[in-house]
């Protein structure tokens, strides 16, 4: 069974940071890039950044750039998001997904090109509080 499984979420206050994972299973995430979501409440899911299956090419949204840092093992069939100077606007839940175009610039800051194939998992709930 094909699966992305997200972790590392919690409670930070802002200014802090965190380190999300995203653990695959079931297939060899390597050959896939992979996309950073999130979905606040009450707000569309949007994407945050991805990385190219090489681990060559990552892009980010705009209200992340500069703060946000993804990367990847593949030895360890995980990918990583590193969000430093974490805002309020940052709470959300946060999910992975392969896409299924690659992770192309987002033009003009929209990151719509990334497109998430296969069904979401549960994602892991970030919230960034005082």
């Amino acid at each position: 069974q094909l699966q992305l499984v997200e972790s590392g979420g919690g409670l930070v206050q802002p200014g802090g940071s965190l380190r999300l994972s995203c653990t695959a299973s079931g297939f060899t995430l390597g050959s896939s890039a992979i996309g950073w979501f999130r979905q606040a409440p009450g707000k569309e899911r949007e994407g945050v950044s991805c990385i190219s299956s090489s681990g060559g090419t990552t892009n980010y949204a705009d209200s992340v750039k500069g703060r946000f840092t993804i990367s990847r093992d593949n030895a360890k069939n995980t990918v990583y998001l590193q969000m430093n100077s974490l805002k309020p606007e940052d709470t959300a839940v946060y999910y992975c997904a392969r896409l299924v175009i690659g992770c192309p610039f987002p033009v003009r800051g929209t990151t719509t090109t990334w497109i998430p194939r296969g069904s979401w998992g549960q994602g892991t709930q970030v919230t960034v509080s005082s």
